[in-house]
């Protein structure tokens, strides 16, 4: 997942100046799984959502505070680790009806571009990759900050959200309603809670 990507001079600099602690952050990040989650929303029969999310996931990122344009980031998500609370449903995502994940086994995002926006607040693009097709993504980020944690290791901590249409990707299949619509949403939402560690 990008956190800055390329921009140019001006939103560069409106950044820095809205998060003067960004300067000091430059560096490698790894993100951390344990404390970060990836996950999904879908309309399930048009009136209930089925939420879920991926369990097994890696990410680096590459921060530049001084020149936020100069940052990179990417990553990589195994798609067998999807996870729904249910056995049955999870068994079905991981089918040829939609991931085929004996297939494609990963799906990954990588880094193109940053818009400053206000605050915290970044508009993140780059692209995304299912099923071997690649489209571009928007994200709305925003920076939570930094810390130190009690082991002594330097954090950074980014949530965002995105909303995708599925069929964009290849993954059609459905089923209709006896009272209309159909089984599962086109649209589905997309939410990051980011922890990622700076490398020693």
């Amino acid at each position: 997942m990008s956190i800055f990507g390329r921009t140019d001079t001006r939103t560069a600099t409106a950044a820095t100046a809205v998060n003067p602690e960004l300067a000091a952050l430059t560096g490698d990040y790894t993100i951390d799984p344990a404390h970060s989650t990836i996950g999904f929303t879908a309309r399930h029969a048009m009136v209930t959502n089925v939420k879920g999310g991926f369990q097994d996931f890696t990410g680096t990122l590459r921060l530049d505070g001084t020149d936020p344009s100069r940052s990179t980031a990417s990553l990589d998500v195994v798609m067998d680790s999807i996870e729904t609370g249910n056995a049955d449903r999870d068994g079905h995502l991981k089918s040829a009806d939609f991931f085929k994940t004996d297939e494609f086994p990963a799906m990954t995002f990588r880094s193109t571009g940053v818009e400053a926006l206000s605050g915290d607040d970044y508009r993140v693009t780059g692209d995304l990759t299912i099923l071997g097709t690649t489209r571009p993504l928007a994200i709305d980020l925003e920076f939570n900050g930094a810390a130190k944690d009690p082991f002594g290791n330097e954090r950074v901590g980014f949530e965002g959200k995105a909303e995708i249409l599925r069929s964009e990707w290849g993954l059609t299949w459905n089923a209709a309603l006896e009272t209309g619509g159909v089984l599962v949403s086109d649209k589905i939402k997309l939410n990051f809670d980011i922890s990622a560690i700076r490398n020693a």
